[in-house]
């Protein structure tokens, strides 16, 4: 089977964006029986930004592994492991940031953009330059055939290609070029009307209990004409309408459009329909979250499991990477 990998870093709580964006796509490679799959919680990477508070880093990622198997991710049917606990992934980086161009780095879209949106935090760091040489070492480790990724994310996997070409013209083939597996990642908006995002705080989390999820889609933002009951609106400027994008269904979608419009209903009775489909989407979860905390074992089994697995595939891949760089 072709092999995927993908991962989550631990910089904040897993929210329903994360679910409907890439979870759930996970979930269903696992389940089709086409892939051998690889997850990981990237505990290292979450560094590169979040140095100055390792607890909240420990905190992310007790969290985001218990939303894994909440969400369906099966330690039977998948590898689940954390980044940390599997050393050859600071072997390899290492081993590649000694032949990755400075310029490479610099040109990333991403490193600019954090840059100018984290300005709360001094970025100035080495390791937040060189994330992509640590992100690519946790692809090409596993020799992984496939990335999910958006169509918008696709420039960030080339440079894990460039520095794989590179690696194989100065020692000899060893690294396959991984492709990217395009999904369809939805952006959801957050209560603010912004991206739904861990960093703006704007989201409804995994981890909130029913009351909490229920609360913040009921005071989300909505179009700005709406003042009053009776004022009408345009679902086009609306945050709550793109959510019923996801949610809803294509006959709630055209009955919440024609009611904004013509003030025929108001914003509550939109968000109640939201509302209703996003419990049923979380019920589920929030049941195998709380038996999950009732039942640590099982968290801990699961890591434990898929550290192994990992381990002994990445011990492999840098036999491999050793013998061809001479050590």
């Amino acid at each position: 089977m072709k092999r995927v990998l993908s991962g989550m870093q631990a910089s904040g709580k897993l929210h329903i964006g994360n679910l409907v964006g890439a979870l759930a796509n996970w979930v269903k490679l696992q389940d089709s029986g086409d892939y051998d799959c690889h997850y990981f919680v990237a505990d290292w990477h979450a560094l590169t930004t979040g140095y100055a508070h390792p607890d909240d880093i420990k905190a992310s990622t007790e969290d985001i592994l218990l939303n894994f198997l909440a969400a369906g991710l099966d330690p039977d049917k998948c590898t689940i492991f954390l980044q940390s606990k599997v050393l050859q992934h600071a072997e390899l980086h290492l081993m590649l940031s000694m032949i990755t161009p400075l310029g490479w780095l610099e040109r990333v879209p991403s490193y600019k953009e954090k840059k100018e949106n984290l300005d709360d935090r001094d970025l100035s760091m080495y390791g937040f330059l060189g994330y992509p040489v640590l992100q690519s070492a946790d692809i090409l480790i596993y020799k992984a055939d496939y990335v999910p990724v958006g169509i918008d994310q696709v420039p960030h996997l080339e440079i894990t290609r460039e520095i794989a070409r590179r690696f194989n013209h100065l020692y000899g083939e060893v690294f396959p070029e991984p492709d990217a597996l395009l999904t369809d990642f939805p952006k959801l908006p957050g209560t603010d009307g912004r991206k739904m995002s861990k960093s703006y705080d704007n989201a409804v989390y995994l981890s909130d209990d029913p009351n909490a999820a229920e609360q913040k889609i009921r005071t989300m933002m909505t179009d700005p004409a709406r003042q009053r009951r009776t004022d009408k609106g345009d679902p086009t400027k609306c945050p709550v309408f793109d959510l019923h994008k996801v949610f809803s269904t294509e006959q709630e979608r055209a009955w919440a459009t024609e009611g904004c419009i013509t003030a025929g209903i108001g914003c509550i009775d939109c968000k109640k329909v939201l509302i209703a489909h996003v419990m049923e989407l979380m019920e589920p979860i929030w049941e195998k979250r709380e038996n999950l905390k009732k039942n640590p074992d099982l968290l801990k089994h699961a890591v434990d499991k898929g550290v192994a697995k990992a381990t002994e595939t990445c011990e492999e891949t840098m036999l491999d990477v050793r013998k061809h760089m001479g050590f």
